[in-house]
């Protein structure tokens, strides 16, 4: 692979051979030459790679410099073409007069060749896949040695007949061949052109050119094949090189300089021994070798162009600018000694090779003479041998072509291997060099010899073996370019001497000799030819008969090799053969063989194997002698009997009882798994989901067009209750509604997906989620895919899921679900790795993370559980079925294993089914394996009560296969009379389930189902039901399997195509869930996993022979590598598949009864007997066991009495291999003698298999090849299975590739295939070529993947709903809903406002309305009462204070759908307001500017400096002065403006800690409509905030308010918008407007307002009390409106509305108006309001303190009843952001309100707050310190004089203003019971206090800034003479110096 190149020129002559070496030798800094044996693995010279000029690699090698070419080691000359002349044509393929060249359109024309001329075939870059068609005299080109040719060039043109080209350049100008290199006829005049016997023109034979044979080999190839050939059991010592030297190779002879002759005394280096001596002395390193070479695996994707880092010497030929690629999948084109059909096998699918005549009926390039395929090769072989091409040329074959298969796979692995160089030029190590041919050949014979008889080769192995060879002869360099990144220049080899090619033959022959001929070697003197002949001469005289592969080597032409190896092992030949089928091509096969009737011959062959006669003769006879009185099993009725009346007490079966559905932990985490990653993708910058804009999920699940899976994925969506659940349906919801949500992908599933879509179009704002289960399953591209009417239709995944519009939409994701996710995991997958969901794995370093009931058994489980210490794998093969199987084979050679397969294995269960019957004389013909199968299944409901029996899975995969041997067991088990004993159902992807009556009867009654039409539609309704499932169909398509089964019995799979996937997902069928009582540990494992008394059972008498054959139940296959030999009893009963079970453990045993096995089929009585501690121990392998069970152990044995196991049974387990001591451990004493003094057991204790099937996985039988793959382990120490090609439509990018390894996270191997794996071409990700791109994936597309039949199912309905509840969630917001307080105490005035219609207040009517002082706001429970006019409230009218915690946690919310009219956070996207919000490519985030905006206020005694943020995009609305730009003033419209277009008033929101959470997105509650927005924030954190809203106007405070509250944010919006106001009204007064005509109004809202409603009100008359009124939700700009068109709108001080509760009553809204308090979202005149401030220091309270203030200045506030706000409950920010901590760092304790205070100069600890909050929250939980006879005393309240500050809940204030002109209520009635002077200014003077009376012992409370002011106002408000103040009354706020504490004074009335 990228081994050749133009500019390289490779002639292997002796002399230059030793001109190199003598110069590398002279270069070398090594003083010691290198041994012979790493010499083996070396060349002799550089066989740099490269590509030139980025076209196919083509061969295209320079001429030799003696034919007079330039020097070809220099770097090549860049060719000009010369222009074409005006007017012609240059279209590739045609001349310039425009004919067509292309052999293709020439192959039928007759073509004028003139005498002495020959058509040739030339090559040209552009066009690849054609030759062109060129007439050129003879005498120019060379004969067959090479030699001879005339130096220039003679030719015709054949298309317009233009002859006499005297110069190849014109020529090739002429022809069009737009070459980039100087134009020579050696590299492009390939291929002599001949007629075939139709006449047409076709490729011939290779024009050999002097060289060009050799040179030509190191052609590169972009694919690695990674064949399916079947693997070896494992690939022996090779798989992991020893360092010792092996026997057969002589380490003492280590040569220098090595000869070009073969070496005398030269080691015969076996596979074994890879290299068995490393420079001299033992290779240690190797060890090393997989850290060193696998450390930094290359990237085939990262192979770029770099630059090389200096020209090279003089013989590093062929210096190119560009690191070499691989071509696009197709072989080097040029070649003579290249098929070019060989294409097709580089892909490596099964299709590759093709069987039969298709093998050769395309032109095979051959040289030489024809070879003649014998016409009776197969009936003398009795196998087809296949035919490997190697290296060079191959022949031409003719005759009996269908007896032999041609396959490329070898060649291809060898192209592969010559690519390994590649990755390390990228570090300059241009030195080295690609494996040697001689060496791979050699390397291969070593491989093939070292293969045992039933192994079969595998590419994947020869590819590591190639691997580890190049890199044992590179190490050093290897670790040198590892460690340097890059040198100037690279250092020159170490002298080396190859293998020659005369030397291999000699070396083959030499490997071959010791492998008792099953490699034999033939050495031709010419061409391949010879020894093909000779090979077939030998085959047909039979005298290959122990040979299983044939090396033929030709080693003559120009010390080039060609060489081909052909496999005619009969096995070997046939597996091969049959392995190089497709899967369509197979069951084409089969069913041909079955349609023609060939398999006749096999049954009457298996006819006379029968020696008491024919199996169909027997089974009459049986049938007549037994027709009346045939044994019944457990009739219906009989049933509910035995289980009432169990005499035994044993309990009823409660098996039946399903478990109840529910959400496992493990789907509960992926479900969360999946939505993490969906709001991931949302949340991304890319907006490529926006979550926000759905309102509800909509879903479509495709699967494979199974009836089965269909039918299984209906039940579960329907049982899942995910359409109820997100208002998909409604109950009761019938099957058809349901149907519309799964999709079988059958003929029909196209129309209903354009349904889907069309669906998904017209609800944009659904979100749809397409389920792709089962994902890989048809990955066939729809563009590949030529059989589109085929059936199943293949390329409809690519068809629908890959369409256009699934992925352009906006509302789709697309989840492909699927346990071998490994085919979408490529280089050109579609699925980011980030968005991959991998199961999660159930344990980690030891910690059940997961707590679940059930245990997964699954592949590794089934694997682990055949390692040596476990006596019961549960995964077997059956030798004595393969044994047969391979002999029938022989036999006959035409049929095809499968269909062989599948005979012998119904014949095997048809015996079975009679020896179990009643003709033990049947044992003979079936095997133990089979017979236990059989005899379980037969024997289990009798086990039980209720008649549960067990299901056995038979897996056919072809489905006319299977059909014959439905056919078959049903006519055994008719003339048997069994139908009623257990059933047979032919499970076919394309149809339902068929059950019999009977059956379902007993399901129906088991189940409990009363419906009369009920049928099982799914396997798992057959739950308990004693049945074999003949499972047919190419793949599983995902169906699941009942609990009931027990056996697996896949010994019909194809084993020849040997996938990842295909393998693992036969293996899913058997994957389960063990019930969890058991412990599964390691360390438990041997105890809990198997119950002694069931490895003791013994079988019958009639089966003793069979007996000892023993599996334990779960198999033999372990025990030739147990180190202990067991002893055991013969067979097994296993009713309940009793003594396999891996998980059968003790749990079983402790059980109040033991369990003992069930009655056999013998009719003898049965006791059971006890067994002593040290007899079990014997038996059970010499080992003790821990026993746990309550019950002491119990064991059955199945002799009749006295009668010991015959001795016999040698004979049977000697097929294993496997000597089974029969002792007298397993001699059990007679029964009958023993037990009934025991009496310890119940006799009756049998166990229901269902009952016991919970607790153990099915035992599966594979194939032997299979079980070899599964588990023999690779170097890393993993399956071998795991090392295959993950799918069949992908390939590897290269065989220097790491393996996979045992640590591998799912993440991992995701990431591994990711880089190693490309698609094929019929993959429907082929053309996705952007590799590795994050571009090239599509953003809305999730992979999950998980073991099969854990539960993935569930796990996406899971995350279906969850997804649904946050969509909800996320169209939800809590919005607070409490009923206004203080209803009770509103004032009955005269004054109401009757004109209930009005939609404005009218100003004289609303004046006359008295203001309402109580405060109805809900959050204000907490707050004190505030007295007005008349009150009379009781104590117990006050609810009980809460406490502070408790105030945001019970406060009621009610969740509320946004409405379109909504204001949202910043995690809404969606494109209307992407241009509101700033995220449009017009406005850039980084366009704001920062203004500064000074103005003095006379209060604070300084000017204040704001700064505002203001966004390019809102400049309009802000005036600057116009040469330097500075900020002027805010625009403001005018009072008589009426545009609806806009909002006049600007609105102020301020907030901390929300950046994210608060609504600042008005964009939809404006409807669109302009407006002004301005967020006021604090100047620390401007920045996070300009960050989330970069298009928003920013007002920062001064930093002197960073730890101010909202008071100081109200205080300077209004103060800023006087300022404003007076700018403005300045400004537009010089363009002639009244000051009064511009707008003094602005909106002040809180952060957490999120929707606005109206009430609308239908009076019934104008004056009437009867009225009906709705609430429905508006736009803010609705409300704007209305409010701001008020007729005389600037007399108003302060407008606000209702806040919103669901439990408003009519009286509330009656009134359309209210004069009384507003908060939250206030419009504030602030004209009006010019002398009215907010208090900058306040937390708490400002709104009511502000509101008290504006009234008492004789203003008017008015709240619009019949608007409402919601406020949205926000968890983070606003008040709850401001926290109260020690000043001390390491005191952890929380400070309560309590310690806010302290007296002055203590030692108190300091607080970290403002002293301002520390005195509000003071007062709010513990006032009643201060004032204490105002507690509850509401008809005395607290005075407070200019403020209100909220002393709690049970002590009322009275709020009086000291302003002059200031309205406040009638105090002369009352008596207060205490007074607040907070903060009093000079308006507060002594006089205004003697105003108002106190009680006797009222407290007075006066709170000042300092000490000394606290003192002065004492005296300036003579307050000594009506209060007695003590030195102790003295307080402040724990609040250190420097944080200037605020300070009390408290004394008492006198």
């Amino acid at each position: 692979m990228g081994n050749s190149y133009a500019g390289q020129l490779k002639a292997t002559r002796f002399e230059e051979v030793l001109h190199n070496s003598i110069e590398a030798s002279l270069r070398s800094n090594n003083l010691v030459p290198r041994p012979v044996f790493s010499q083996l693995y070396l060349e002799a010279e550089q066989q740099l790679s490269s590509l030139e000029g980025g076209s196919r690699v083509d061969n295209e090698e320079e001429e030799e410099e003696g034919e007079g070419g330039p020097d070809p080691n220099g770097p090549p000359n860049p060719y000009q073409l010369p222009p074409a002349p005006e007017g012609c044509c240059t279209t590739d393929g045609f001349c310039q007069a425009g004919k067509d060249l292309r052999l293709v359109s020439m192959s039928s024309e007759p073509v004028d060749v003139p005498a002495g001329f020959l058509l040739v075939g030339a090559k040209s870059p552009s066009l690849p896949d054609h030759l062109l068609v060129c007439a050129v005299d003879k005498r120019f080109l060379p004969d067959d040695n090479g030699h001879n040719a005339l130096l220039g060039f003679s030719g015709n043109c054949v298309g317009c007949g233009k002859k006499g080209f005297c110069y190849f350049t014109d020529f090739s100008n002429h022809i069009n061949l737009k070459l980039t290199t100087q134009p020579k006829k050696q590299k492009h005049l390939k291929y002599y052109l001949v007629r075939n016997a139709q006449g047409t023109l076709t490729k011939g034979p290779l024009i050999c050119w002097k060289g060009s044979e050799f040179r030509s080999r190191q052609s590169s190839t972009g694919t690695c094949s990674s064949s399916l050939f079947p693997p070896l059991e494992s690939s022996g010592p090779l798989a992991a090189f020893p360092s010792e030297s092996v026997p057969g190779t002589n380490p003492g002879v280590l040569m220098g300089a090595q000869q070009a002759g073969p070496a005398p005394d030269h080691p015969s280096l076996t596979s074994a021994s890879g290299p068995a001596v490393f420079n001299g002395k033992d290779s240690p390193k190797h060890q090393q070798l997989a850290k060193s070479s696998l450390s930094a695996p290359p990237r085939p994707s990262a192979l770029g162009i770099l630059p090389n880092s200096g020209p090279p010497k003089k013989r590093h030929k062929g210096w190119s600018p560009e690191s070499p690629s691989a071509t696009d999948g197709g072989y080097s084109q040029s070649s003579g000694n290249r098929a070019k059909y060989e294409g097709a096998g580089v892909s490596c699918v099964p299709q590759a090779g093709l069987v039969g005549p298709a093998s050769v009926s395309f032109p095979v390039v051959a040289s030489g003479e024809p070879v003649s395929v014998p016409d009776n090769l197969l009936k003398i072989c009795k196998a087809k041998p296949v035919i490997f091409k190697g290296h060079g040329n191959f022949p031409y074959l003719c005759g009996n072509l269908s007896d032999v298969v041609v396959s490329p796979l070898l060649y291809t692995c060898y192209q592969n291997s010559q690519s390994i160089s590649r990755a390390y030029e990228q570090c300059g190590a241009s030195s080295i060099q690609p494996i040697s041919e001689e060496m791979q050949l050699l390397l291969t014979v070593y491989y093939l010899v070292q293969l045992a008889a039933d192994q079969v080769p595998l590419m994947e192995d020869l590819e590591q073996i190639f691997l580890r060879s190049w890199r044992e002869s590179h190490l050093t360099e290897i670790r040198q370019y590892q460690q340097v990144p890059s040198q100037p220049y690279p250092p020159a080899p170490s002298t080396t001497t190859p293998v020659t090619s005369a030397q291999l033959p000699w070396l083959a022959g030499l490997a071959a000799s010791s492998c008792n001929d099953s490699v034999h070697v033939i050495e031709c003197a010419y061409s391949l030819a010879e020894g093909l002949s000779e090979m077939f001469r030998l085959l047909i005289e039979g005298k290959l008969a122990k040979t299983n592969y044939v090396v033929i080597i030709c080693a003559c032409r120009n010390a080039a090799i060609d060489s081909c190896i052909a496999v005619t092992g009969k096995y070997q030949a046939r597996i091969l053969s049959e392995s190089l089928l497709s899967p369509a091509e197979y069951q084409r096969e089969v069913h041909y063989e079955l349609v023609t009737g060939k398999v006749d011959s096999l049954g009457a062959f298996f006819s006379t194997l029968c020696p008491e006669g024919d199996m169909d003769i027997l089974l009459d006879k049986f049938h007549q002698e037994n027709q009346g009185h045939v044994s019944s099993p457990l009739p219906a009725s009989s049933v509910t009997q035995a289980a009432a009346l169990d005499v035994s007490g044993t309990p009823v079966c409660t098996s039946c009882h399903l478990e109840p559905r529910g959400v496992r932990p493990f789907q509960l985490a992926v479900a969360q798994k999946l939505l993490s990653h969906v709001c991931s993708i949302a949340d991304s910058s890319t907006q490529n989901l926006d979550l926000g804009s759905f309102e509800k999920v909509d879903f479509l699940i495709c699967i494979p067009p199974s009836e089965v899976t269909y039918q299984q994925t209906l039940f579960h969506v329907w049982h899942s209750g995910v359409l109820l659940e997100l208002g998909l349906e409604k109950e009761p919801m019938t099957k058809q509604r349901v149907e519309q949500y799964v999709l079988k992908l059958d003929a029909e599933a196209q129309t209903r997906f354009k349904a889907f879509l069309q669906n998904s179009f017209q609800n944009p704002h659904t979100l749809f989620v397409l389920i792709h289960d089962h994902a890989h399953w048809d990955l066939v591209s729809a563009v590949h895919n030529l059989y589109s009417q085929s059936d199943p239709p293949v390329g409809l995944v690519d068809r629908l899921l890959n369409c256009r519009e699934v992925k352009e939409a906006p509302n789709i994701v697309t989840l492909h679900v699927t346990s071998f996710p490994y085919a979408l995991q490529t280089q050109h997958t579609l699925i980011s790795p980030y968005n991959e969901i991998h199961w999660p794995v159930s344990y980690s370093n030891g910690v059940d993370l997961y707590h679940e009931n059930k245990k997964y058994f699954g592949l590794s489980e089934f694997i682990e559980s055949t390692l040596s210490g476990h006596s019961l794998p549960l995964l077997r093969y059956d030798s004595s079925f393969e044994a047969m199987v391979t002999a029938l084979g022989k036999r006959f050679p035409r049929l095809h294993s499968a269909v062989i397969r599948t005979f012998v294995l119904v014949q095997h269960y048809a015996a079975a089914m009679m020896a179990v019957s009643g003709l033990p004389q049947m044992k003979n013909h079936t095997s133990v394996e089979t017979l236990e199968i059989t005899q379980n299944l037969l024997n289990a409901p009798k086990q039980c009560p209720c008649g549960h029996g067990l299901m056995v899975l038979l897996r056919v995969p072809c489905s006319p296969l299977a059909a014959v041997a439905y056919e078959r067991l049903a006519h055994v088990r008719a003339r048997l009379a069994l139908e009623e004993h257990f059933e047979i159902i032919l499970g076919n992807p394309s149809s339902g389930i068929t059950v019999g009556k009977h059956f379902v009867k007993q399901l129906k009654m088991w189940q409990k189902i009363e419906d009369a039409e009920w049928r099982p539609q799914t396997y798992l309704e057959l739950e308990g039901l004693p049945c074999i499932l003949i499972f047919s169909g190419m793949d599983p398509h995902g169906e699941s399997l009942p609990r009931s089964l027990r056996y697996c019995d896949l010994r019909l799979i194809n084993s020849s195509c040997l996938v990842r996937t295909a393998l693992e997902q036969e293996l899913g069928l058997a994957a389960y869930f063990v019930s969890n009582e058991i412990p599964l540990e390691k360390g438990a494992k041997n105890e809990a996993l198997e119950s002694d008394g069931e490895k003791l059972s013994s079988t019958d008498n009639e089966d003793e022979e069979l007996g000892t054959e023993v599996c334990f139940e779960a198999g033999s296959a372990s025990e030739k590598r147990s180190p202990v030999k067991r002893e055991r009893s013969s067979s097994h009963d296993s009713a309940s598949s009793s003594l396999s079970s891996k998980a059968s453990s003790s749990a079983l045993c402790s059980e109040t009864s033991a369990q003992v096995s069930g009655p056999p089929q013998g009719d003898q009585a049965r006791s059971p007997l006890p067994c002593g501690p040290a007899e079990e121990a014997r038996a059970a392998g010499e080992k003790p066991w821990l026993r746990t069970s309550q019950g002491p152990p119990m064991v059955i044995s199945r002799h009749g009495p006295g009668h010991p196991p015959p001795a016999d049974c040698g004979l049977r387990t000697s097929q294993r291999g496997l000597q089974v001591s029969v002792t007298a451990s397993s001699q059990l004493p007679s029964l009958g003698s023993t037990a009934p003094a025991t009496g310890t057991l119940v006799l009756q204790a049998s166990q229901c298999s269902v009952t016991k099937a919970c607790r153990q996985p099915p035992t599966v039988f594979l194939p032997k090849l299979v079980y070899d793959v599964l588990v023999s382990t690779d170097s890393s120490g993993l399956p071998k299975a795991a090392s295959l090609l993950p799918a069949p439509s992908v390939m590897w990018t290269s065989s220097f590739r790491p393996l996979l390894s045992k640590t591998m996270t799912s993440t991992e191997q995701s990431l591994y295939y990711r880089q190693w794996t490309v698609p094929r071409p019929s993959h429907m990700d082929y053309g996705n070529r952007a590799e590795g791109r994050v571009d090239s994936f599509h953003p809305r597309r999730l992979l999950l993947s998980g073991p099969p039949q854990i539960g993935k199912t569930g796990a996406y309905l899971q995350f279906l709903s969850i997804l649904s509840r946050m969509l909800i969630r996320l169209t939800e917001v809590d919005v607070y809903d409490e009923e206004e307080i203080n209803t009770s105490l509103r004032e009955e005035s005269d004054w109401h406002y009757l004109q209930l219609s009005d939609p404005w207040p009218d100003l004289e009517l609303f004046q006359k309305m008295p203001f309402d002082y109580i405060i109805h706001d809900p959050k204000y429970e907490d707050a004190s009462l505030i007295c007005a006019h008349h009150q009379s409230i009781k104590s117990e009218d006050r609810g009980i204070s809460r406490k502070p915690e408790d105030l945001y946690v019970r406060r009621q919310t009610a969740r509320m759908r946004l409405s379109k009219y909504a204001a949202y956070n910043t995690y809404h996207h969606c494109e209307q307001c992407h241009q509101y919000m700033g995220f449009h490519p017009r406005y850039q985030l980084y366009e704001s500017t920062l203004h500064a905006f000074a103005f003095s206020y006379s209060m604070l005694g300084e000017e204040i400096q704001l700064h505002f943020i203001i966004p390019k995009s809102k400049e309009h609305h802000f005036v600057f002065s116009q040469p330097g730009g500075q900020l002027e003033s805010m625009r403001l419209p005018l009072v008589t403006d009426k545009s609806h277009e806009y909002i006049k008033s600007p609105t102020f929101t301020p907030t901390t800690g929300r950046h994210e959470h608060g609504l600042f997105n008005l964009y939809h509650a404006m409807d669109g409509a302009s407006h002004l927005h301005v967020l006021v924030v604090k100047e620390y954190e401007m920045a996070i905030y300009k960050k989330y809203w970069p298009n928003h106007i920013m007002l920062v405070l001064p930093s002197i308010f960073n730890s101010a509250g909202v008071g100081a944010a109200h205080f300077l919006i209004k103060e800023l918008s006087y300022h404003n106001l007076e700018l403005e009204r300045n400004r537009q007064e010089e363009l002639g407007i009244k000051p009064q005509d511009i707008w003094p109004f602005i909106v002040i809202s809180d952060d957490s307002c999120v929707m606005w409603n109206v009430v609308d009100v239908d009076c019934a008359g104008e004056r009437s009390r009867e009225f009906s009124w709705s609430e429905r939700n508006v736009s803010l700009k609705h409300i704007m409106q209305h409010i701001e068109a008020s007729p005389n709108i600037t007399r108003y001080a302060l407008l606000g509305m209702r806040k919103w509760a669901s439990k408003t009553r009519g009286g509330e809204v009656r009134e359309p108006f209210s004069r009384c308090h507003v908060h939250d979202f206030i419009i504030l005149n602030v004209d009006l309001t010019q002398n009215v401030q907010y208090n900058q220091n306040r937390f708490t309270c400002d709104d009511v303190d502000f509101n008290l203030r504006v009234h008492s200045a004789g203003l008017l506030l008015c709240r619009f009843n019949r608007f409402s706000v919601m406020k949205k409950q926000i968890a983070v920010g606003g008040h709850r952001s401001f926290h109260i901590t020690s000043k001390v760092s390491d005191s952890s304790a929380a400070v309560v309100p309590a310690q806010y205070i302290c007296a002055p100069d203590s030692k108190h600890t300091f607080l970290a707050a403002p002293a301002q909050l520390l005195l509000e929250k003071f007062l709010q939980h513990h006032s009643q310190r201060f004032f204490p006879l105002s507690l509850k005393n509401h008809s005395h309240p607290v005075l407070s004089v200019d403020c209100y500050l909220n002393l709690g809940s049970q002590i009322s204030v009275c709020y009086v203003s000291s302003r002059p002109h200031s309205l406040n209520i009638s105090c002369s009635d009352l008596m207060f019971s205490g007074l607040l002077l907070y903060l009093c200014d000079s308006f507060v003077a002594a006089s205004f206090l003697k105003k108002f009376h106190f009680l006797k012992g009222a407290t007075l409370c006066v709170i000042c800034q300092d000490r000394n002011s606290l003192r002065q106002t004492v005296v300036r408000l003579e307050l000594e003479d009506e209060w007695q103040f003590r030195l102790r009354d003295e307080f402040q706020t724990a609040n250190a110096k420097e944080d200037r504490p605020l300070f009390f004074l408290t004394g008492r009335h006198i």
